[in-house]
């Protein structure tokens, strides 16, 4: 007889498999529209564990936050490693198809959308945001060498990217949209 025992997750790994399925959940509906009691639902535990890993549910979204950025930063590591060229366009150019193919995923892109957006009227996801933006800045800065010019186009150009992924503006051809869409990557 086979002396296998069931394995049991350790509460780490419980707690990535929570921000797995939350990320999904937020970006569906949002800090405002999602409960824990989804989360827990779709992660296959109970609310109760669900508050034993985090202590509620804006501690929840600030850590599937922390974790968008760390996929973002994650993406824009490759991207700077895939460079053709050590000049501060090139790095920004190959970071720049990086991030437009990650957003591609469109929950990483809602739960940036709804975060930003939450971020007005939550303070501890506001904090989250800038947190989140303050290392990414100073990496972008550091990996592409780039002006402080060039890195604010560099955001500039993502957040355009947000819009014409979340309208769908390859569904729309008109003037307008070949304006915004021109010479910007999306996927």
């Amino acid at each position: 007889m086979s002396e296998e025992r069931r394995r049991l997750s350790t509460a780490e790994e419980r707690r990535h498999t929570v921000l797995r399925t939350a990320i999904g959940a937020f970006a569906a509906r949002g800090y405002f529209g999602t409960t824990t009691t989804e989360v827990a639902k779709a992660a296959g535990i109970s609310q109760a564990y669900v508050y034993r890993l985090f202590p509620n549910k804006e501690a929840l979204f600030t850590a599937v936050v922390e974790q968008c950025f760390v996929q973002v930063r994650a993406a824009l590591e490759e991207g700077a490693a895939k460079a053709r060229g050590s000049s501060a366009e090139a790095v920004l150019h190959s970071m720049g198809d990086a991030y437009a193919r990650l957003i591609s995923d469109n929950d990483l892109l809602l739960v940036q959308l709804h975060a930003q957006a939450a971020a007005v009227s939550e303070p501890a996801v506001r904090e989250a945001v800038r947190a989140g933006y303050a290392r990414t800045v100073e990496y972008v800065r550091g990996a592409s060498g780039g002006s402080d010019e060039q890195v604010q186009q560099f955001f500039a150009t993502g957040m355009l990217c947000h819009l014409l992924v979340s309208i769908d503006v390859d569904g729309v051809d008109a003037p307008w949209t070949r304006t915004l869409a021109s010479g910007i990557a999306h996927y």
